[in-house]
């Protein structure tokens, strides 16, 4: 017996309704693949898996009612070049791959994508020992960043200022959730299904596949792939995933530059990081609408899904407190999470970490902006992963830490977990 498949909710803009047809099996629709999230790599992931093999039955689900909107939809744009990480590891290959993936994405689907450069400001002489560091791990991950003096980096960031930088010409900016739903689109018109406005509530797994239950009805296939973002640990562990993390939500707040700023810089200017953090400080990034965003700064989150500025999630909350690891995390990064507290309720505070390399920017010139929440795996022992995490059963593939550039690097990520997932197949 066949239905028609359709997406659920039909005006979402930019996908295409396409019909087809799936198999009825013991009242559960039977697919080859179930995607679960659609955000950039599940978008990704499902597009690539109809690119390897056509005709293949895939759907993919999403509890909200379109797709990108949360990590995805809730970033500065940034199609980063691979300078921070480190060397040989998932995010420096995939990164680096990313860029010019996305970059050739955007131009056959008329999308934007600017090479705008990318400028570190050292501040001090501790920044300028950090800033050496970063100049040789660009040359490791295969980059040709520009080490400038003085005079050189005033000469193309006139109102920069610092005591020293170095110029990374491959860094673009982008719009993210403008390709996760070209990604859909591509896909949908390759034959996937998308139902959006599913929440997943059960999982299970036997020799012949998987079964998925949402809020609405049953389905089965004989793969899963699993691309849950800030809700990645609990799918895992819906599924009965023996794992060893949880997610963390760090939150992000931003401020947009009042418009009398516009033009103030030429590229995206950064900070020197603490390399003991996955973050990289406060930064000035120009938007593809023309405008200069400000952030993300780095607050402890208690709702995962909690984007105002004062939100709170009990069972959020209680699941976190809970977990050893947050408390070791926590303790271990202490000074400075105090600091990110009191910069997030004090404005000033977090005014002057921009005028440490930008003077000019005034307490009126920050603008409210929306908020982005990084999903934060964090083992049981505290250690913050750094790296892109995966975790597979014979049937399964669970996406599990995919924070910064995972957006980037979506492409690569896809091409990836694709080829794990058909060799199941």
């Amino acid at each position: 017996m066949h239905e028609p498949t359709w997406q659920l909710n039909r005006t979402a803009p930019g996908f295409t309704i396409v019909p087809g047809t799936v198999t009825r099996r013991n009242d559960l629709l039977q697919y080859d693949t179930i995607i679960v999230g659609a955000g950039i790599v599940g978008a990704a992931a499902c597009r690539e898996l109809l690119r390897r093999r056509p005709g293949s039955r895939v759907l993919i689900i999403d509890k909200e009612k379109s797709p990108g909107r949360h990590q995805t939809g809730h970033n500065s744009g940034v199609v980063h070049a691979g300078v921070y990480y480190e060397p040989g590891s998932l995010k420096a290959r995939f990164c680096r791959r990313g860029v010019s993936a996305t970059a050739e994405f955007c131009r056959e689907h008329s999308l934007p994508f600017e090479r705008t450069g990318k400028l570190l400001v050292a501040t001090n002489d501790a920044e300028l020992s950090r800033l050496q560091a970063l100049f040789e791990r660009c040359q490791q991950n295969g980059l040709r960043p520009e080490m400038l003096d003085i005079g050189t980096m005033l000469e193309i960031e006139p109102r920069i200022t610092g005591t020293g930088g170095f110029l990374v010409r491959e860094t673009a900016i982008t719009d993210y959730p403008a390709i996760c739903r070209s990604l859909l689109d591509e896909a949908g018109q390759r034959g996937a299904e998308v139902r959006l406005g599913e929440e997943v509530i059960a999982l299970s797994e036997s020799a012949d596949g998987v079964e998925v239950t949402s809020t609405a009805r049953g389905y089965s296939a004989r793969t899963l792939l699993v691309c849950g973002g800030l809700a990645a640990d609990r799918l895992a562990q819906m599924q009965g995933l023996d794992i060893s993390f949880r997610i963390i939500p760090y939150r992000g707040e931003y401020y947009r530059l009042h418009p009398r700023l516009h033009g103030l810089i030429k590229h995206l200017v950064y900070p020197v990081p603490d390399p003991t953090l996955p973050f990289l400080g406060v930064h000035l990034t120009l938007m593809t609408d023309g405008s200069i965003s400000v952030g993300p700064n780095a607050v402890q989150g208690w709702k995962r899904e909690g984007y105002g500025k004062f939100n709170f999630s009990l069972k959020d909350s209680s699941n976190m407190l809970a977990f050893p690891g947050f408390w070791k995390a926590s303790m271990r990064h202490l000074a400075a999470g105090a600091r990110e507290y009191r910069d997030s309720l004090w404005k000033r505070g977090y005014l002057k970490r921009v005028q440490k390399y930008c003077p000019e920017i005034l307490l009126n010139d920050l603008l409210p902006h929306p908020a982005g929440i990084r999903a934060q795996a964090v083992l049981s022992d505290g250690t913050m992963v750094h790296d892109f995490l995966l975790e597979s059963t014979s049937r399964s593939l669970h996406v599990c830490n995919a924070p910064s550039p995972a957006a980037t690097s979506a492409i690569p990520i896809a091409e990836h977990i694709c080829a794990i997932l058909l060799e199941k197949l």
